[in-house]
């Protein structure tokens, strides 16, 4: 039941889904006759859309996550290397074979960083919800990425039973002490690290942030205030910047909820 809450809820907290809860209010107040209900809850409804869809909302708010783990340099080695789900799409027809999402630089980072040499296994970490996406284990579909990019299989280890973060964390806690491994290479993008981090750091873990899948680079920063071209385009509503506002939504909530079941 938590897991399936924590999908919902927060889809009403989010710009769209609050916009749209205030826009069922809307229509209730004007069949009921209360124009000024009606009329706040139209503008608020606006309000929450275009200050959602703003590009230096959107851009701010990511940066402030993404940001706060940026990758060493030069990487460390490790004894492993970490690697969660949320990046793949199952291989249901007509795709012809797994694909990755916009998130699907995790599983790339993460065979990348193998083949430098930072460490001697990758653990794939994530399992897919039955009710929603459904299909074989993430764990699975990624160590199929892994070897096509000539990760031999004998250092791969799948978990492929996690359907959140925590246990993301849970799970591989338990392969790590089975494996005697020690330090580890936690890679998930940049803005789902620091619940990531904190989380596994929590269980007692050694782990070191290896973010990918960066959104807000140091370009984006200086053109979201450089040229009044680039200010004007801002303020005008984007469906991306939608959808950035709304992810990081997700992780600060995630943060919250997470912090509040003791699990950070």
């Amino acid at each position: 039941m938590f897991l399936f809450l924590s999908k919902l809820l927060p889809l009403l907290v989010y710009p769209l889904g609050l916009a749209s809860v205030l826009m069922v209010v809307t229509v209730w107040a004007i069949w009921r006759k209360r124009q000024r209900l009606a009329l706040a809850t139209t503008i608020a409804a606006f309000l929450i859309l275009w200050v959602g869809s703003n590009a230096w909302v959107a851009t701010r708010l990511m940066q402030s996550l993404e940001w706060q783990n940026l990758p060493p340099d030069p990487m460390p080695t490790a004894d492993a290397i970490v690697v969660l789900g949320g990046c793949t799409r199952a291989a249901d027809a007509p795709r012809p074979w797994v694909d990755v999402t916009e998130a699907g630089d995790r599983v790339l980072h993460g065979a990348e960083l193998y083949k430098a040499g930072k460490a001697p296994k990758l653990i794939f970490s994530g399992g897919r919800i039955e009710w929603k996406g459904g299909g074989p284990p993430e764990a699975e579909d990624m160590a199929q990425i892994a070897i096509a990019m000539g990760v031999p299989e004998a250092d791969i280890i799948q978990e492929p039973t996690s359907l959140n973060t925590y246990q993301n964390a849970v799970n591989v806690k338990a392969i790590l002490q089975r494996e005697g491994i020690e330090r580890i290479l936690l890679v998930t993008s940049a803005t789902h690290m620091p619940r990531s981090l904190a989380i596994f750091q929590k269980q007692g873990m050694d782990a070191i942030a290896a973010p990918t899948d960066f959104q807000v680079s140091e370009r984006r920063v200086a053109e979201v205030s450089g040229t009044r071209q680039a200010v004007l385009l801002s303020l005008l509503p984007d469906a991306d910047n939608l959808q950035d506002v709304s992810r990081a939504m997700k992780e600060y909530l995630g943060l919250l909820i997470y912090r509040l079941r003791g699990w950070l």
